[in-house]
């Protein structure tokens, strides 16, 4: 080999072990981050099985409205403000008015509200009562599987009575 060949093979040889070293050092200055268990936990409620019936709340309905309170079921109930309405004579959303819903049968007496035939076989025969209320907020899709209704549940029984407590001052 000549000297030019040489000198382009040192150069070539040099940049690769530069390289490398620069990449050795970028590794111990700025370590990166790893983490032991990959992605992040989606909380769900444990209940939300996908169908397999009602579920149970874990106290009487009897005892939570003893204690509930109207003015923080108002509170609550904004969360449901986005899909109902409460206001006598209100418009269906996406979800249906839910003036006067306490006492009502369930999935019927909503004028141009059209319920999903899971709620419909569901609640077959049976009013809107607290402890069907009670059971319904807890997990809807556990209610009636395959509804229409998207929202997970209310996980605090407390927040389930106040806005049960709501609903019936509500009609």
């Amino acid at each position: 080999m000549d000297n030019r060949t040489n000198t382009i093979a040192g150069w070539i040889l040099g940049s690769c072990g530069a390289a490398l070293a620069l990449g050795i050092a970028g590794h111990m200055i700025v370590a990166p981050i790893t983490s032991k268990k990959e992605g992040y936990p989606i909380e769900a409620p444990a209940d939300d099985a996908g169908g397999g019936g009602p579920a149970t709340p874990d106290k009487p309905i009897a005892e939570l409205l003893a204690t509930a309170s109207a003015t923080h079921g108002a509170d609550v109930f904004k969360k449901c403000g986005a899909c109902h309405t409460v206001a006598q004579g209100g418009a269906n959303g996406i979800g249906p008015n839910l003036y006067a819903t306490v006492g009502e049968a369930i999935a019927q007496g909503k004028a141009g509200y059209a319920f999903s035939d899971a709620l419909k076989t569901a609640g077959a025969g049976k009013k809107w009562d607290f402890e069907q209320l009670n059971t319904w907020l807890t997990s809807p899709r556990a209610y009636a599987a395959g509804t229409k209704m998207t929202f997970a549940g209310l996980t605090d029984a407390k927040d389930r009575a106040d806005v049960i407590l709501y609903l019936n001052t509500q009609g």
